[in-house]
């Protein structure tokens, strides 16, 4: 069964990247729905490092915005939710639970630091995309973004934990007001090839 048209222009086509939200909050009951749907996309050895941590008042903004660069501040303190969306290092502890029917896994995380450190990263990156369109399909905008401090991040909201932020995604209701023209995609010849 494919997706229909509407579905595509939901999540691609006429999805658009958002700096303006409107005041509609984000319930926590659709946060725990769109975990819900995210966690079944899949990473490698089902190994699931994404971790996050989705700052929603005032107050958690605040810690946050000393870490923004001055072109993401407004918009991210103006957002309902902001996603830290992070990943643990250690993920590979769970692998007793999350891929249960190969006893060995963990030990190929905890025997190779490299490969571990590019598995959580490189999963933890996928499973942040699929954030990105669970929200949409749920009917969520999404500004995602980089431009912050990994570092005063960490420290601030991660360390307690060991994990370590990736990228940031803003969630809400999109104003379409600050929506800009969408830019030029390369063509299937400019970033493909077939062997």
């Amino acid at each position: 069964m494919a997706i229909d048209d509407a579905g595509l222009d939901l999540l691609f086509r006429e999805a658009r990247t958002h700096n303006k939200f409107t005041d509609e909050p984000v319930s926590d009951e659709t946060l725990h729905a769109l975990y819900e749907i995210l966690k079944f996309g899949p990473t490698s050895a089902n190994s699931s490092p994404a971790r996050f941590l989705f700052l929603r008042t005032k107050e958690a903004k605040e810690r946050l915005a000393p870490a923004l660069s001055s072109g993401n501040l407004a918009k991210t303190m103006a957002a309902p939710v902001t996603v830290v969306v992070a990943y643990d290092p250690k993920f590979h502890e769970k692998l007793p639970t999350l891929f249960p029917h190969n006893p060995d896994a963990q030990s190929w995380f905890t025997s190779n630091d490299a490969l571990a450190a590019t598995t959580a990263f490189r999963n933890g990156t996928l499973q942040g995309a699929y954030l990105v369109m669970a929200a949409r399909a749920l009917g969520l905008d999404i500004g995602a973004m980089s431009g912050f401090d990994n570092d005063k991040v960490d420290q601030e909201f991660l360390a307690e934990h060991g994990w370590r932020s990736n990228f940031l995604v803003n969630l809400g209701h999109g104003d379409w007001e600050g929506v800009f023209a969408r830019s030029p995609r390369l063509d299937f010849d400019e970033a493909c090839v077939m062997l």
